[in-house]
């Protein structure tokens, strides 16, 4: 009789310490409402303006295709030649122009998509519109990053490459 009584204050009280435990969790995604787009950060939205990687080359990168900006970071490391700084220099400033160009392209399309919902315009065709539009730039903008790393192919020699990868920590033992 004794272990029903436990038993059935155990059942009557579980759900008011769920409830408890439930609502004294915050959602992960407490203080994003604030954000000027609810879906970039300030440090993506300043990454896209700069024209940053922002991971979208990892394909290449992580397969052996050095990106512009590491080569001239490693310049030394990867003993590069003056006419090999100087063509990587070139292409890393038609990489950034290009990229930051369709950063800002990115950053507005989700800035369209945000005011859809923050106005409460928001249709079924609006938003597949609008993320069509945002999936399309930000597209792109990760071919953009990757051709570049394709180009770098072209200045580096084998070897080069393989120190490269080898400082990345890409190296295979």
């Amino acid at each position: 009789m004794i272990r029903f009584a436990l038993l059935a204050l155990a059942l009557i009280a579980m759900p008011a310490i769920a409830d408890t435990t439930h609502h004294g969790q915050h959602s992960p995604y407490a203080g994003l409402h604030a954000r000027d787009i609810k879906a970039l950060s300030p440090e993506q939205i300043a990454d896209l303006k700069a024209g940053r990687g922002m991971g979208l080359a990892l394909a290449a990168e992580l397969n052996g295709y050095p990106g512009p900006r590491h080569v001239l970071d490693l310049a030394q490391e990867l003993a590069l030649t003056s006419d090999q700084h100087q063509r990587t220099s070139a292409l890393f400033e038609a990489m950034r122009q290009e990229t930051s160009a369709l950063g800002e392209r990115l950053i507005e399309a989700e800035r369209a998509l945000d005011r859809l919902f923050a106005e409460q315009r928001a249709t079924p065709q609006s938003v597949v519109a609008a993320t069509l539009s945002a999936g399309t730039i930000e597209g792109e903008l990760r071919a953009a990053h990757l051709r570049y790393h394709l180009a770098m192919m072209d200045i580096l020699t084998p070897e080069q490459i393989q120190t490269y990868n080898r400082v990345r920590g890409y190296a295979h033992h």
